[in-house]
């Protein structure tokens, strides 16, 4: 599999901004470490039938690439106290580029802005917002929408259940 960014993109960001090609143990690998990055290297290496040392140049390939932009701890909503989840969709007052790129810096400086995607149809924004409590969604609302001097309307759906959270790509 090839993976480039030359020429104009519908999903930008998803795309990484190297050139990239992957063999099987390279699907397989990230695979793994999509499920679990806590294992060593060595755990790794048997599931793919590598050396740790041939892991960890992979991992450092995946890095320098930007396929690989992090390690973090994925924590269960479920588990964790009085966590509200809430489903976002936003369409703006204008459609200029400025106005745009104001929104997503809005959205890019609020940690508990989960996911964000710019998407095509009725709404122009889904946003996956993660809050301790209803007070804190609250003041994230206020915060992100009706303060925002571009948002025209927004509609809130509160996840009553998170059947799956995740943050897996497939990549092939």
């Amino acid at each position: 599999m090839e993976i480039e960014t030359s020429g104009a993109l519908t999903q930008q960001c998803c795309v990484p901004r190297h050139r990239l090609t992957l063999d099987e143990i390279d699907h397989r690998l990230l695979d793994e470490l999509q499920r679990d990055a806590s294992r060593s290297l060595r755990v790794l290496g048997e599931k793919v039938g590598l050396s740790a040392s041939a892991v960890q140049r992979r991992i450092d390939r995946y890095r320098s690439a930007k396929v690989l932009t992090r390690h973090v701890a994925v924590l269960d909503p479920r588990r964790t106290a009085d966590i509200v989840l809430a489903v976002v969709l936003i369409t703006l007052e204008r459609e200029s580029s400025g106005h745009h790129d104001a929104f997503r810096r809005r959205l890019l400086a609020v940690p508990e802005v989960q996911q964000a995607y710019d998407v095509a149809g009725e709404w122009d924004y889904v946003v996956l917002l993660a809050a301790t409590g209803m007070d804190r969604h609250n003041e994230l609302a206020n915060h992100l929408f009706n303060d925002a001097p571009n948002v025209k309307r927004y509609t809130t759906m509160f996840v009553l259940d998170p059947l799956r959270t995740g943050t897996y790509l497939p990549t092939r």
